[in-house]
């Protein structure tokens, strides 16, 4: 059963820094492409960075720079650091996990941790 718990979230000043965290249980992270995500309020949700297997990663473009993606394999846990935070950061990030079966792609979600910057 996959199980994905995110931690860290809380309320900031602009300018600080976050890391958050997400520790995931009945898959391996080191052999299977990760995520973060957020989601704005009255916003789609949106994807953040990806940690693939080979431990390569990548952004979305407009938050290139301030977000670093990064995994421990000891503690299967992967984590989200974001530095120089913005009001418009203020979002739900979720972790996600995405399986594909038969060519069919399956979501595994976390519960969340909100991130709140205030101005």
């Amino acid at each position: 059963q996959v199980r994905l718990v995110e931690s860290g979230g809380g309320l900031v000043q602009a300018g600080g820094s976050l890391r958050l965290s997400c520790a995931a249980s009945g898959i391996n992270i080191t052999v299977n492409t990760m995520a973060w995500y957020r989601q704005a309020p009255g916003k789609q949700r949106e994807l953040v960075a990806r940690i693939v297997s080979d431990g390569s990663t990548n952004y979305a473009d407009s938050l290139k720079g301030r977000f670093t993606i990064s995994r421990d394999n000891a503690k299967n846990t992967v984590y989200l650091e974001i530095n120089t935070l913005e009001p418009e950061d203020t979002a739900v990030y979720y972790c996600n996990y995405r399986r594909y079966s038969y060519g069919v792609g399956y979501n595994y979600w976390g519960q969340g941790t909100q991130v709140t910057v205030s101005s």
